[in-house]
């Protein structure tokens, strides 16, 4: 393997529209649709060239969200920032901002559509 583990993430969702307002509501950001036939997706910023891994929310006739077999975490500056947000935004928070030594601090929410992600920032 010559890149990053993780390419490509997706969030699946029953309504895109509560989604899309949670996701961009908790990280300060924009999603924007993107063009595939049969399957709703709106993708989250990507930077070519940047580290991390791109990814979109997507809905999909046959697929459902929920489950926590899998987790997405996504980088933050001060995971307690976007947590509150979370929140605030409709979704819980499972597990308050913690310590996991010295790779940072996690916290885990739930989001509106009944998906667990994770949150982690160095700070």
């Amino acid at each position: 393997m010559t890149s990053n583990s993780v390419g490509w993430f997706e969030i699946y969702v029953q309504d895109m529209d509560r989604a899309r307002q949670f996701y961009e509501a908790v990280f300060s950001v924009r999603l924007e649709r993107l063009d595939s036939p049969d399957i709703e997706m709106w993708g989250f910023p990507m930077r070519p060239g940047q580290p991390g891994a791109p990814g979109a929310l997507v809905r999909m006739e046959g697929f459902s969200p929920g489950g926590n077999g899998t987790i997405v975490y996504f980088s933050c500056e001060d995971c307690s920032i976007e947590a509150a947000r979370a929140g605030a935004g409709g979704g819980k928070v499972f597990k308050d901002k913690f310590s996991i030594g010295q790779h940072g601090f996690i916290a885990l929410v739930g989001d509106t559509e009944g998906n667990m992600i994770g949150l982690h920032s160095l700070r």
